[in-house]
């Protein structure tokens, strides 16, 4: 192992700097070379890369994003685009990949890996917190506290206004995001796309809300559950409440990452690398009950991560 490569897939999350970072140095520490590939898979497939230095890799790790760029390339879920990256790996002498991204780019790596006779190690990093084989994501907890902020200002005016709000995070696919943030800031009601949306339900607990004298109310909504404008029109005429919808977007992805989300690309990067030296092949590093361990590339893209019921359960508890 002399030479190996690094690159950022899918969506963008606080901490994938940091990330780089770890990995960089700590290779270089083991005298291997680092390539960091730009633009996601599209880098790889063009073979677009720059070379990652100790001091390359300076005040990078308070930053969100990443430096290496990131798209969603349609042309590398072809066989023809694996094939490309495959010879773009060997022309570039790459002896080892790792993958800093979430389920989508994992599903990615496991696919090149059938092209390819070098060891790739994956690095979950994703707000949505949807990887197999990791209690924890890099960036999740940044993306929490980032949703959290928001909606301790919005409950501010929902309770001056007497209003209820609806305000959607993202999740198009799992509501781990909608679910933790809506826990941590007193959400009277949660929806996610893995429980079907019982309406009558929602607005028998708005309704026993405001007989007990509570006005106003925050309802957090994982953008998967559906139209959220359209649950906030249906919300107001059957309640006879206000309801005001907030859509929260894309800052849920940016912005300095916290130190748990810092701390997690460091103790990733480094596990990932030391994988790679021992030639182990096709590993997803991750964080189960405390502990830094791994879960075979194929096994994380084939299982699908549970949602936590009981927190589920326990929301509906502290709602009341």
């Amino acid at each position: 192992m002399k030479k190996i490569g690094v690159v950022t897939s899918g969506g963008d999350a606080p901490g994938m700097n940091a990330t780089i970072r770890a990995v960089t140095r700590v290779a270089r520490s083991k005298g291997l070379e680092v390539s960091g590939f730009e633009r996601g898979w599209e880098g790889l497939m063009e073979g677009t890369f720059r070379r990652l230095t100790r001091r390359s890799v300076g005040g990078i790790l308070e930053l969100g994003g990443t430096i290496l760029y990131t798209v969603r390339s349609l042309n590398f879920q072809t066989q023809a685009g694996l094939r490309k990256a495959a010879r773009s790996l060997a022309k570039n002498d790459i002896d080892g990949l790792i993958v800093i991204g979430g389920d989508g780019s994992f599903k990615g790596a496991f696919e090149l890996s059938k092209e390819i006779d070098i060891p790739i190690v994956g690095i979950p990093a994703s707000i949505d917190n949807d990887v197999f084989g990791t209690d924890e994501t890099i960036g999740f907890d940044t993306a929490v506290n980032t949703v959290v902020t928001e909606i301790d200002k919005i409950r501010d005016t929902a309770i001056s206004h007497e209003r209820i709000f609806v305000v959607e995070v993202m999740g198009r696919t799992r509501g781990f995001l909608a679910l933790t943030a809506g826990v941590t800031a007193g959400a009277e009601v949660i929806l996610i796309p893995e429980v079907p949306l019982k309406k009558e339900a929602m607005i028998q607990t708005i309704e026993e809300n405001k007989a007990k004298g509570k006005k106003s109310g925050i309802i957090v909504v994982a953008e998967g559950v559906g139209d959220s404008r359209k649950l906030a029109l249906e919300l107001e005429q059957k309640t006879g409440s206000e309801v005001r919808l907030t859509v929260l977007g894309y800052a849920q992805r940016g912005g300095s990452p916290t130190a748990r989300s810092r701390l997690l690309g460091c103790l990733f990067g480094n596990k990932a690398v030391e994988l790679l030296s021992e030639k182990q092949e096709n590993q997803v590093v991750g964080l189960r009950q405390g502990k830094i361990g791994t879960t075979s590339l194929e096994k994380s893209c084939k299982t699908t991560k549970p949602i936590d019921a009981n927190l589920l359960r326990l929301s509906r508890v502290l709602a009341t």
